[in-house]
């Protein structure tokens, strides 16, 4: 019998465009803080690392304390955005739903490391009624932000799998160069918020164009 294999996924730029949310949001607690807006392009750069990090990056000449404010708000900015019915339906990506029921049903065990909160995670899983497909999930309120490996490497935990046997798919470098630290396989898609070229110079093995590309990467 050979042994289970496990595939942890990215969620943002990767399982569903949440872009005009997450560029929302950061408006929102840009403009409570009498900030200028930040540039759109530079809030995509930084999906995917922890709040606080993204902060850091976005006003790197800023003190600690005001990034650990601003980190604090926008979980509030996201909650008003949704209170007031102004958040996007966050869409699935193209092939992604028959990605994962193809992969469920040849038997991978199937996980998410996130910069998502826990409660955004799982928001998204069951507005999509996907949840079901993963046996392990972790996120940026219990760990370290990527590329640190802390997520990857709880996910192989909770899936009893050693690294050769993993591999983790993602649209950023942050996730590559956690699979790199990790010791695992990273897979990008370049239909995320990173370019291809930048993703196979942080670590990928490869970069799929859409769907279809990934599982045959997957399978090979």
């Amino acid at each position: 019998m050979s042994p289970p294999r496990l595939a942890v996924f990215d969620c943002d730029g990767t399982l569903v465009d949440s872009s005009a949310n997450i560029v929302r949001a950061m408006e929102g607690t840009f403009a409570a803080f009498g900030l200028p807006p930040p540039d759109p392009h530079a809030v995509r750069r930084v999906v995917g690392l922890s709040l606080l990090e993204a902060m850091r990056a976005l006003l790197p000449e800023a003190e600690p304390a005001l990034h650990a404010r601003l980190a604090e708000d926008y979980k509030g900015a996201f909650q008003r955005l949704r209170a007031d019915r102004r958040l996007d339906p966050e869409p699935m990506f193209a092939g992604v739903r028959e990605l994962l029921e193809r992969l469920a049903g040849d038997g991978w065990l199937l996980g998410v490391a996130t910069g998502k909160s826990d409660r955004g995670l799982a928001m998204c899983l069951a507005h999509h009624r996907i949840a079901h497909h993963f046996m392990t999930l972790h996120t940026a309120d219990r760990h370290p932000s990527k590329p640190h490996p802390a997520m990857l490497s709880a996910c192989l935990a909770d899936a009893g799998v050693a690294p050769a046997q993993a591999v983790i798919i993602g649209d950023t470098v942050f996730d590559m160069g956690m699979g790199v630290a990790a010791g695992v396989r990273a897979l990008g898609v370049d239909w995320g918020y990173h370019e291809a070229a930048e993703l196979r110079a942080a670590g990928a093995a490869a970069v799929a164009r859409d769907a279809a590309e990934l599982l045959a990467l997957l399978d090979g």
